[in-house]
């Protein structure tokens, strides 16, 4: 196509020349200038490998190929974290009975009468300390509530430190295997008021009552009160009709008080029933 274009624009310039019009052209050919392609020429080199493209679109994913072969297996990894500790197993079967041992170097001989007296004597009040301990434990709930103990060759008291009515606190100390304390002589009462002082009380509920018959007081475990009391002056009253109930001050004195009233309380305990 292209070299018959550049034949008919030859054939069309020799026509004009041919015409006459070679003058005019001659006289033009300084202001006109009329470009020619040339002829096709030969193929040049190949030209240096130009820089790559830009990476085209990722294609769609093949489909999965067969599974291979089980590879070898691989070395041991390291340790892992160790693991909780279990339960603990059972007991195992005693053992059998091994040999005596060798008798030992004989002991020294010595004047030991009086340590084995001392020793002697610090074993009954350990006996007599975890006995009292272990009636603590059995006999109140919390020992939190209890201040200390007093005790004589047939009782142990307690102090409860928990306000209750009367009522309520004759069944608690019978509930443990007690009952509220009954001062029936001079010693025992002292006792109780001492426990009173030294635990910064001003009163305490104690076994003392009329809720039966007016005016005829006896002991919580129904016992008359015979020749000991410890009224205070003008006790009992009565007052309002309505005080059927005794407490011990800390001076050792009693009051007849009404028995709705809530105050701390002691318990008496036989230490042959425990």
């Amino acid at each position: 196509m292209k070299q018959d274009l550049v034949f008919s624009v030859t054939l069309v310039f020799l026509t004009l020349l041919a015409s006459g019009y070679s003058q005019h052209i001659t006289e033009e050919a300084c202001s006109v200038q009329i470009l020619v392609p040339g002829l096709k020429g030969d193929d040049g080199e190949k030209g240096e490998k130009g820089a790559p493209g830009r990476p085209g679109r990722v294609g769609p994913p093949g489909e999965k190929g067969e599974m291979g072969d089980k590879g070898m297996k691989g070395s041991m990894g390291r340790h892992g974290k160790i693991g909780p500790i279990g339960s603990k197993g059972e007991k195992g079967d005693v053992g059998e009975m091994g040999p005596p041992g060798p008798n030992g170097d004989p002991g020294i001989p010595c004047e030991c009468g009086h340590l084995r007296k001392a020793v002697g004597e610090m074993d009954i009040q350990v006996a007599q300390l975890t006995t009292e301990l272990k009636f603590i434990k059995n006999a109140l709930p919390s020992p939190a509530v209890v201040a200390g103990v007093r005790e004589t060759d047939n009782k142990i008291y307690l102090l409860v430190k928990e306000e209750k009515k009367y009522i309520d606190a004759q069944a608690y100390c019978q509930g443990r295997g007690g009952t509220l304390s009954m001062p029936k002589d001079e010693s025992t009462n002292s006792l109780i008021a001492s426990y009173i002082n030294q635990a910064g009380l001003n009163r305490v509920f104690i076994g003392i009552n009329d809720l039966e018959k007016e005016g005829h007081f006896v002991y919580s475990d129904r016992s008359p009160l015979q020749t000991f009391n410890k009224w205070r002056q003008g006790e009992p009253n009565n007052a309002y009709d309505e005080e059927d109930c005794a407490e011990m001050v800390s001076s050792g004195g009693w009051n007849d008080v009404p028995c709705l009233i809530t105050m701390y309380f002691i318990c008496e305990f036989d230490k042959e029933s425990l």
